[in-house]
């Protein structure tokens, strides 16, 4: 009697610590049923080669949130999967659109002027709750429809930094940074770099929204 009442006290106990959140601890947010158009687009990155894991919806405050969104893992070039670094959440229409880019604007682009395929694209992130700098406006980032590259990894062990070769570069590695840029204004909404402002000198910001302003 003794040896069971005490599991009735234990069992008592754990079941009312599971009833109770940790503190400072998010719930999880079940994952709706994807909507047609978001099965649509990981249907197109699926297509393209991607690698990708859909996230659950997160509203963070203030008019910042992750909807209908994907942690993207790599892309696919002509010959080989392409790593992406410090990415966070992705809105997937702008995966979509970053994949054709890095297959047929940047993979292709070294290629040809730098005589290597790329094996990875360096980025700064993607989503980030912040303003436009100056502005009380919310940056695109603040819904991770936007996505800052700051350098790619040639198979042949070079590195091409936005920050180190946009000015300092040899003349093939100038054009090449300029024709991945010329590039992503074909494919995206708002595209930004060293030419803009000095808080661009160091990465191209490639934005899903916008209407095809380009500096």
């Amino acid at each position: 009697m003794r040896r069971t009442a005490l599991m009735m006290i234990v069992l008592a106990w754990v079941g009312g610590c599971a009833d109770t959140p940790r503190s400072g601890r998010r719930e999880s947010v079940s994952r709706p049923p994807a909507s047609t158009d978001q099965r649509l687009c990981h249907a197109r990155l699926g297509a393209a080669g991607a690698a990708f894991t859909p996230l659950p919806d997160q509203y963070f405050g203030a008019g910042c949130a992750t909807v209908g969104t994907i942690r993207l893992a790599s892309v696919r070039s002509d010959s080989a999967n392409l790593g992406l670094t410090h990415l966070g959440p992705v809105a997937c229409p702008l995966a979509a659109t970053v994949a054709a880019w890095a297959r047929y604007g940047a993979d292709r682009a070294a290629l040809q002027i730098l005589g290597s395929p790329l094996i990875a694209i360096e980025t700064m992130g993607s989503y980030s709750c912040r303003t436009i700098a100056g502005t009380g406006r919310l940056s695109a980032h603040a819904l991770a429809q936007a996505i800052d590259v700051s350098g790619f990894v040639l198979a042949d062990g070079r590195r091409i930094t936005v920050l180190g070769q946009w000015w300092a570069g040899s003349e093939p590695e100038q054009r090449f940074l300029r024709t991945v840029h010329a590039s992503a204004c074909k494919r995206f909404g708002t595209v930004l770099g060293p030419d803009y402002n000095g808080a661009h000198r160091d990465h191209l910001h490639l934005e899903f929204t916008g209407r095809s302003f380009c500096r």
